[in-house]
């Protein structure tokens, strides 16, 4: 039975009202400084026209090769780096263009990052009490130094590790502890949204599990809204429940996880999950491996048309000449590609 125009209506309008975060073709353009006078010769388009929408409680994948601009999207999205143009609506106020002063009382708190690397994001002279209390002391959360204390230790816990580790240094903890203890410091000021910039590839595979399950615990305890960045699809599939994918600072494909890796659309995603290791079942056909031809174009140079062309196989005429619409393809599933 069709809905009517108004029934429609309540659902668009519901759904966006249960949007989180919506990214509106937003960009970062570094500028390429040459000459003795340093004169600005070019750009090197690092997110060209990101749009994406995150519900509350969900988890959102970014997906694509070393230099394909995950990782500054995700800086940019919290506004590490400033963007160069679109619109940045967190919970229906458009942060884009905040001040930096205004913006530390309206989303610092709300939105939190997780880096890389957690033997970087640890100042090795501060014990854990310290670092764990900056943050509670920077936003003026509770109201001595006893309680912060109780509360360091109680965020320890949560990560599970020992509150009688809060008086030791960083060095003195593995890989897997440091992202806990990270984690920890995201936690305590009680964030909507999480951005989790390749948050385990520092870590062994078996440490792995156990951070990816941490979070799926606490985004269940404390209605947590992730936006996991990551090149191992292997995790994303096990964590996120859709999937973005990016190749040269632009979305190619966005859908559920289970549409995207059972049928994915895109050449390129096609390609990246032909790599993905796979146990065979017996009687099965062995998986076509993809192999893409050239190298990755140069983000200040980038081709005409689509940016994929030139290492597409099914590439034809007018991907040469006209850039692709992202659009829907498959119901909740889009795509930039001129093949559909």
């Amino acid at each position: 039975m069709s809905l009517t125009l108004q029934e429609s209506d309540k659902r668009a309008s519901e759904n966006e009202h249960n949007n989180l975060l919506e990214i509106t073709n937003l960009k970062k353009h570094f500028p390429i400084k040459d000459g003795v006078l340093q004169r600005n010769v070019g750009y090197t388009k690092a997110v060209d026209g990101l749009s994406l929408k995150v519900k509350r409680g969900e988890t959102v994948g970014i997906v694509g090769e070393s230099g394909c601009g995950k990782s500054t999207a995700g800086r940019t999205i919290i506004r590490l780096y400033e963007p160069t143009g679109g619109k940045i609506i967190y919970k229906g106020n458009d942060i884009t263009a905040i001040p930096e002063r205004k913006l530390r009382k309206i989303i610092r708190k709300d939105i939190q990052m997780i880096f890389q690397d957690p033997f970087a994001s640890l100042n090795p002279r501060k014990t854990l009490k310290k670092t764990l209390i900056e943050p509670l002391h920077a936003h003026n959360l509770y109201h001595n130094t006893k309680e912060r204390t109780d509360r360091v230790k109680e965020l320890l816990e949560i990560v599970g590790l020992s509150a009688s580790y809060i008086n030791r240094y960083p060095h003195e903890f593995s890989g897997g502890q440091r992202q806990r203890i990270v984690i920890a410091r995201t936690l305590s000021l009680e964030p909507e949204l999480i951005i989790a910039d390749e948050a385990v590839s520092s870590l062994d595979v078996s440490i792995q599990a156990q951070i990816i399950n941490l979070m799926k615990d606490l985004q269940e305890k404390f209605n947590l809204t992730y936006i996991f960045i990551s090149h191992d699809l292997s995790v994303v599939r096990h964590i996120c429940d859709r999937v973005a994918v990016m190749y040269l600072g632009k979305m190619m494909e966005l859908a559920d996880k289970e549409a995207l890796y059972d049928e994915p659309l895109h050449p390129y995603t096609q390609a990246l999950l032909s790599a993905v290791p796979v146990i065979r079942k017996k009687g099965t056909f062995k998986r076509e491996r993809i192999v893409l031809t050239g190298d990755l174009p140069s983000s200040s140079n980038q081709p005409t048309g689509c940016v994929f062309h030139t290492r597409c196989p099914l590439a034809m005429g007018i991907c040469k000449e006209k850039t692709p619409v992202f659009k829907e393809a498959r119901p909740g599933h889009q795509v930039a590609c001129h093949l559909y």
